[in-house]
């Protein structure tokens, strides 16, 4: 017989969109705790560790572009549905679940986790992937993570109890770790699950001085600004200031192609809209991953993607524009205070922003050569949780008691009844889906796409009329 090997750390990562599904991964990368082994390199798996990702099946679910662009690799990746993950939780033993979801997602699986794994530890559930020595009657369960792809900056509450009953809420500053607790606290929820790390996607070498050509990267999102008029107020100040700085290289940074979806739906393409400007030919339309494109960064500017936290961290001048107004809606009223807060007309001019230090220490940013410790607290909590005999029930702050009325709508947009059983007729209950059942999927997907970005929007203009 040979000789046993030491157990591999097992994680799976649930994600419903490219952005959840980085932040997820990367997450898991920065939070397995084993600091004998040497760190892995960004985007990349470490030894002695399994990353198994599971895509939810839905509007945003990545293409095999958008994956690639993330470039985040997995042991293994496949899309399922939230009833598949639940029998993949159920039938495989895993060390740390990381749920990288919008909060109704997370609250669903929550419930269908907890429901699952009391199933297990009463011995009914199926044997278990780590071995045939590991029955379920020894099995504890994983380890469950959650938290938030970036700023917060609206729903607070709601997102936050959604996400409650987690073993660890991940806060992403020290600001929101504080917010957060107090939220908590403040329905009466226990807080203790909440623990301050950072972006997990921080990192790169830190701005050095202009590169010639000098590059201003405008970085945009796909659901702010919202409405044709106000996006092509931007394109048109973009263009603008390639004609006024001829020697600048001027980039416009995308998120998706026509037809993709990333975590907010976008219905009106900067592609398309810079189709009927003449821009010069120091402007151009660039993908990628966002942090090879910081890389030739000497400007960033946005309206107030979490691009400006990446530029920020590796001190590259960021601009958060107030063009549009500072305004809850766009999601810029959460740079108040950090001088970056700038229009066109002032970076026409020649405005360079200074972040002010004190703002940037309170948002997670950590530009002070310190991210290499964001996450030592979240390791040594899951370090404890893993040493520990056994784990308590999953106890999310949302139940049949204590929200009768939201809850089972949560549960049923996953085909989950309110005690987190899937319901009659749930996609692929009992059985992997067919070849057929494949393409009947691969089309309806494709389907609602071509609805949210070409029919619904040619349907509100008519109405508009």
């Amino acid at each position: 017989m040979p000789p046993s090997s030491p157990k591999s750390l097992r994680i799976a990562v649930l994600a419903d969109s490219d952005t959840r599904w980085k932040w997820g991964a990367l997450t898991a990368d920065r939070i397995a705790p084993d600091p004998s082994m040497e760190t892995a390199s960004r985007g990349g798996a470490q030894v002695g560790r399994t990353l198994d990702g599971f895509l939810l099946r839905g509007r945003a679910t990545p293409t095999a572009r958008q994956l690639d662009e993330v470039g985040v690799r997995a042991d293994s990746l496949r899309e399922v549905t939230a009833v598949e993950f639940l029998r993949a939780m159920a039938e495989t033993s895993y060390d740390i679940v990381v749920l990288a979801l919008v909060g109704g997602g997370v609250q669903a699986m929550l419930h269908g986790l907890a429901r699952v794994w009391d199933g297990l530890e009463k011995g009914s559930g199926a044997e278990t992937g780590s071995g045939p020595e590991q029955g379920p009657e020894s099995r504890k369960r994983p380890v469950v993570v959650t938290g938030y792809v970036g700023v917060v900056y609206e729903k607070l509450a709601d997102g936050l109890l959604l996400r409650h009953g987690a073993d660890l809420v991940l806060a992403n500053s020290r600001q929101d770790a504080e917010r957060f607790r107090a939220v908590y606290e403040g329905v009466g929820a226990d807080a203790s699950a909440v623990t301050e790390v950072a972006l997990p996607f921080l990192g790169g070498t830190a701005y050095e001085g202009e590169h010639t050509p000098y590059t201003v990267v405008f970085a945009v999102q796909p659901s702010v600004p919202d409405n044709r008029r106000d996006r092509t107020y931007l394109l048109e100040r973009l263009v603008r200031h390639a004609r006024l700085h001829p020697e600048r290289e001027v980039l416009l940074k995308l998120r998706s192609r026509p037809g993709e979806h990333t975590t907010h739906i976008e219905e009106l393409p900067y592609q398309k809209l810079v189709q009927r400007l003449d821009p010069p030919a120091n402007f151009r339309l660039v993908y990628g991953n966002m942090g090879q494109v910081l890389d030739h960064t000497d400007l960033l500017v946005t309206i107030s993607s979490t691009a400006a936290l990446e530029s920020l961290h590796r001190r590259i001048p960021t601009v958060v524009l107030t063009d549009l107004g500072v305004r809850e809606v766009l999601g810029n009223h959460h740079f108040v205070g950090s001088g970056c807060l700038a229009s066109w007309d002032q970076l026409d001019a020649g405005h360079r922003p200074v972040p002010d230090e004190e703002w940037v220490a309170r948002q997670g940013v950590v530009a002070d050569g310190t991210y290499a410790h964001a996450f030592d607290a979240a390791r040594e909590r899951i370090t404890k949780l893993l040493a520990s005999p056994e784990l308590p029930p999953l106890t999310p702050y949302y139940t049949p008691v204590t929200a009768p009325g939201y809850l089972p709508g949560i549960l049923a947009r996953h085909h989950l009844g309110p005690d987190g059983t899937p319901l009659p007729g749930a996609p692929a209950a009992d059985r992997e889906p067919g070849p057929v059942r494949q393409i009947v999927r691969r089309a309806a997907r494709g389907a609602y796409r071509h609805g949210v970005q070409r029919v619904a929007p040619v349907i509100r203009r008519m109405g508009e009329l």
